[in-house]
């Protein structure tokens, strides 16, 4: 079991309670080769960054600008990585944005798009290609019944040609409704995003893949909404906070979304397992990164990017055997990150379809019936049900109501996107995402003091952002327990570990894995 110095964790929650000033480990990660870096402090013992710094550039900034240089600087580093590991990414943007009805096929090295085919029909006469060369690949072969078979023909016949392909039926009715409802909201939601240093078009892609940008969209287990938690888990926020969560609104759920978004990333110092922990769970994406830490990756993209191939191919291989290895981390899983990410294009261009409109907020006071928001505001129920799906017959006494408009009547004015943050909240999320710990501290018990003196901080700011970042970080202590227990036994495992190497030597004796495919 891994604990933290007791000298060091004093230190580091005392600076933590004062600020970047004098911390010993509030020290930025480096982003990716060749990205600027902002130098830390010097500090009174030296902690590890995470990833090499190639090329560094001192850059001097306005305290207004640092949060934004550092999100962009992460996400540049993020984006870089995809292009190495996963440079065909942006094909997804053609699943999410075409009517469903159709499997398109693109390169695994570029994301162009390669050709579509029917779900139901002739896929040698009724096929569209890209480009009019690769349409005779299919000339003289019989395609089998099974769609699965099918896209297996199409790939074999394309890979000699166009190189290493993926494939997938296309999801656009999925999202098509709820974009022409509410797209003109995406930029509101956008800077809910920003203002918890999450890139606006990576938080609204995630929303996208995930609910099409709807507030009451239930998957089976009855996740809802854009980041799909489950409804024990908003039940939890909402007795951490002092306000009512109606979470069928997408403009509350957009806050929560983002502050967990940017915890995880602060913990990983990458957007890609943060996203990957969002969709797979902390612990499977923990054994990722282990197992990409095993093969010898340098940094944490790396580690968990390398960990992912292995566990694609190890589950292809023999998923029994490999089960304990890899957890439940399958193949959606291993493509989420570059789902959200090549879906960034997706939103840009729904956004610019529509004109955008203002999102206001307030607080109640008292219980607001729908005859009453229609007599004070001369909105139809309709347009109040879009700025607020949750709306039935009332907004309750504590909750929040959306609108195009501001009315002190109803309520005091928490649209804290509106107008720019306190100072005191920039300052604590600065420092918050200047944390350098290693992952093992993340699992330890001990750095739960440090997560505690954060959450103190974000509540001392009296602000909404502040509400929001100390419930998500109230819930995250809360986890933190169970998976300590988890992924400690997984490190010390010899069974894991010979497991694992067993995984890697037949992933070198497979011929049918392609490296890096």
């Amino acid at each position: 079991m891994r604990t933290i110095d007791a000298r060091r964790l004093r230190s580091l929650i005392a600076t933590v309670a004062i600020g970047a000033s004098a911390s010993p480990v509030l020290a930025q990660r480096p982003p990716a080769p060749a990205t600027p870096v902002i130098r830390p402090a010097e500090t009174e013992f030296a902690v590890v960054p995470r990833e090499p710094v190639v090329a560094e550039q001192v850059v001097e900034l306005p305290d207004a600008d640092r949060i934004a240089f550092f999100s962009e600087s992460r996400l540049k580093g993020d984006v870089l990585a995809l292009e190495r590991f996963r440079p065909g990414y942006g094909f997804w943007n053609h699943v999410f944005s075409r009517p469903d009805g159709s499997v398109v096929f693109g390169s695994a090295e570029t994301g162009q798009l390669l050709a579509s085919f029917p779900t139901r029909g002739d896929w040698v006469r009724e096929a569209s290609w890209a480009k009019d060369e690769l349409a005779p690949v299919l000339a003289g072969r019989s395609m089998p019944r099974r769609l699965s078979d099918k896209r297996d023909v199409v790939a074999e016949a394309l890979e000699p040609i166009t190189g290493p392909v993926v494939h997938n039926p296309t999801r656009g009715n999925f999202v098509t409704p709820n974009a022409a409802l509410y797209g003109s909201f995406l930029e509101e939601w956008g800077r809910i995003y920003e203002r918890f240093a999450v890139p606006a078009d990576v938080g609204l892609a995630q929303a996208l893949i995930e609910s099409g940008f709807s507030g009451e969209v239930k998957s089976e287990a009855r996740a809802t909404g854009f980041c799909q938690w489950m409804p024990r888990n908003w039940q939890r926020l909402d007795r951490l906070t002092d306000h009512v969560i109606e979470v069928e609104n997408q403009t509350t759920q957009a806050a929560y979304c983002a502050a967990y978004l940017t915890v995880l990333a602060t913990k990983y110092g990458s957007l890609l397992p943060a996203l990957s922990e969002h969709h797979a769970g902390s612990t499977n994406v923990g054994r990722t990164v282990i197992n990409g830490t095993r093969m010898g990756g340098g940094d944490i993209r790396e580690q968990y990017l390398l960990g992912a191939e292995y566990a694609r191919d190890v589950r292809a291989l023999s998923p029994r055997t490999f089960r304990d290895v890899v957890g439940t981390y399958g193949p959606r899983s291993y493509r989420y990150a570059e789902m959200v990410f090549g879906n960034m294009k997706t939103v840009r261009d729904i956004r610019a379809q529509h004109e955008q409109e203002p999102i206001f907020a307030m607080r109640t006071t008292r219980d607001l019936s729908v005859s009453t928001l229609r007599r004070a505001t001369g909105l139809s129920t309709t347009e109040l049900k879009r700025f607020n799906p949750a709306l039935v017959r009332r907004v309750p006494r504590g909750a929040t109501v959306y609108l195009p408009v501001f009315n002190a009547n109803l309520g005091s004015d928490v649209a804290f996107w509106q107008r720019p943050a306190p100072p005191e909240f920039d300052a604590a999320l600065y420092d918050f995402l200047q944390l350098s710990a290693p992952l093992e501290d993340w699992e330890s018990d001990a750095f739960q003091q440090v997560l505690e003196t954060f959450r103190e901080r974000f509540r001392a700011t009296g602000s909404e952002e502040g509400i929001v970042m100390d419930a998500v970080l109230g819930y995250v202590i809360q986890e933190m327990p169970l998976l300590h227990r988890q992924l400690a036994a997984y490190r010390s495992d010899p069974d894991i570990g010979q497991l694992f190497e067993q995984g890697m030597e037949l992933r070198l004796s497979a011929p049918e894995l392609e490296t890096g495919r």
